[in-house]
């Protein structure tokens, strides 16, 4: 346990943090899924728009530094030739 009143406030930020962090990666991850389900469906008119959609959010978080850049970027590569493969 932190000992000085710097710490301790240290602490309760990160705590903070860390939990706005977590839901900002669950988000990302949530905005691949509905991308997925969309592909799913077979509709590649649906599957497109979801995925300009759900782009912004990908690339906001990325840029965040919540997930690295390549990380976004090749999970955005692979849902578009599963788009372009319909």
């Amino acid at each position: 346990m932190a000992n000085t009143a710097q710490a301790r406030k240290r602490a309760r930020q990160n705590d903070k943090q860390r939990a706005h962090n977590a839901s900002l990666k669950s988000a990302f991850r949530t905005a691949i899924k509905k991308v997925i389900k969309a592909i799913s469906l077979g509709d590649k008119k649906v599957a497109k728009e979801t995925f300009d959609v759900n782009v912004a959010i990908i690339d906001r978080i990325a840029d965040k530094k919540i997930v690295h850049k390549n990380k976004a970027a090749r999970h955005k590569s692979r849902l578009n030739s599963a788009i372009k493969a319909l």
